[in-house]
């Protein structure tokens, strides 16, 4: 299974398109929020399985806050991550993610990569296509690869 992970697109899609061809054949999509009204676009240009979120410039939008799934055997739980603190410190969204029996919490909102394995809990943030925020600005996603037996591996890339 191959999943595109990405956040913060604020309704421009360039960066999507981008890392839609990049990826290659995907077989779920999950947005971490901030779309602004691109959920109509994201649902035409991706033929997968989609988990959308909204963020806190989502205004007006039904999407649901978080969500919890699973990917195999693997429980998800996403949010965009700003009613948890993410801006200052990972450590509340790991213990929330920790308190639902998730193994891989995903957000958004800073614009910023991150990644961390710590205790069995993989906490992982995309960063940005449309507004990246790290040294070099350069937009950035996270492809999820899961094999045959369930084992994960993360790929941070950046757009070119």
């Amino acid at each position: 299974m191959r999943v595109l992970i990405v956040s913060d697109t604020h309704g421009r899609h360039g960066g999507l398109d981008r890392a839609l061809q990049e990826a290659g054949n995907i077989d779920m999509l999950i947005h971490l929020g901030d779309v602004e009204g691109g959920e109509t676009y994201i649902d035409a240009v991706a033929d997968c399985e989609k988990h959308i979120i909204r963020g806190n410039n989502d205004f007006f939008s039904e999407l649901p806050r978080e969500e919890e799934f699973y990917i195999g055997s693997h429980k998800v739980f996403i949010t965009h991550g700003h009613a948890y603190y993410v801006s200052l410190d990972p450590e509340y969204i790991r213990e929330e993610g920790k308190a639902r029996g998730a193994e891989i919490v995903m957000f958004g909102h800073t614009h910023r990569p991150f990644f961390e394995d710590d205790n069995g809990i993989i906490v992982l943030n995309p960063g940005s296509l449309s507004f990246p925020r790290q040294e070099g600005r350069k937009g950035s996603y996270m492809i999820l690869e899961m094999d045959e037996d369930g084992g994960l591996e993360f790929s941070q890339k950046y757009l070119e």
